[in-house]
């Protein structure tokens, strides 16, 4: 597969501007995709912002199973790491996100108070890939839509703050992606999850590549099922050919975008592409 890389203007334009803009920030909402936490973790995080709190969210949990999720909390405690479960969507777990800034605001006043300085909203900002929901999320907290949000990477272009209430301002950041993806195996992962811009890479090739994982993740039975197609003895490659043969005339294109699709929207089920780790760290 030829290397995945996307970078455009707009975010490292973005990147900038979000460095400078750290230094006023008082906590950072790092949002993770549920289906993929370590491929959606971007490295430069814990360089970025130092020792002001971190807050995990861990959004899209409706795409996978809840056993999963309960595994993957447990192996961010063991890491040290209290994470947020948030659905972006319909607004779940957005009252506890509301509640950890309040929290960390407090202490923040706290600190002011004994320097003789008057109290202010807390500032957080709301950082992570391209497409993991961060758009969403903000339009749950303030409870109205302000901020663009849709299903592909790259809505969001500038930095913009935006007033939760009179003890929160949030910055919305666009989405963040490493210059070089130097792990490709995670590139594939964030190309299938769409939590990048479709330029950076082939449909056809990033289709094949859900298959060949599926199969690794025992999903096999779902493409089997939906598709009335066994991968289990061809390759993903020679399965998008077949399925665009039986379905689409030939049109493998066509192939490829509906398996992403089925897979992006779940209608394939709740299907997580990464599992715990069982001794790395974030």
């Amino acid at each position: 597969m030829p290397l995945i890389q996307w970078y455009p203007g707009h975010i490292a334009k973005a990147e900038r501007q979000l460095k400078e803009q750290l230094n006023r920030v008082d906590v950072v909402f790092e949002v993770l995709d549920a289906r993929i936490p370590i491929a959606s973790h971007h490295p430069n995080v814990p360089e970025w912002i130092g020792e002001k709190p971190r807050i995990l969210v861990l959004n899209r949990i409706d795409m996978i199973p809840q056993s999963v999720l309960q595994d993957w909390l447990s192996w961010f405690k063991s890491q040290g790491e209290n994470a947020y479960c948030t659905n972006g969507k319909q607004g779940q777990g957005v009252k506890a996100l509301n509640k950890a800034a309040q929290t960390a605001g407090v202490q923040m006043n706290y600190r002011r108070r004994d320097r003789g300085m008057l109290p202010r909203p807390v500032r957080a900002v709301v950082i992570g890939f391209p497409n993991v929901g961060k758009s969403a999320l903000i339009n749950r907290l303030l409870g109205r839509k302000v901020v663009a949000s849709a299903r592909r990477a790259g809505v969001t272009r500038q930095l913009q703050w935006v007033r939760i209430s009179d003890s929160i301002e949030l910055l919305d950041a666009p989405g963040v992606i490493p210059a070089k993806l130097d792990n490709q195996k995670d590139a594939v992962k964030l190309a299938i999850c769409e939590d990048m811009g479709e330029a950076g890479y082939d449909n056809q090739q990033i289709a094949a590549a859900l298959v060949d994982l599926l199969v690794e993740l025992n999903f096999e039975q779902i493409l089997s099922s939906r598709y009335q197609l066994d991968p289990l003895e061809i390759t993903g490659e020679e399965y998008i050919h077949h399925l665009g043969n039986n379905r689409y005339q030939g049109d493998k294109e066509r192939a490829a975008m509906q398996l992403l699709n089925d897979f992006r929207k779940g209608i394939m089920g709740e299907i997580p592409l990464e599992l715990p780790p069982s001794s790395e760290g974030l």
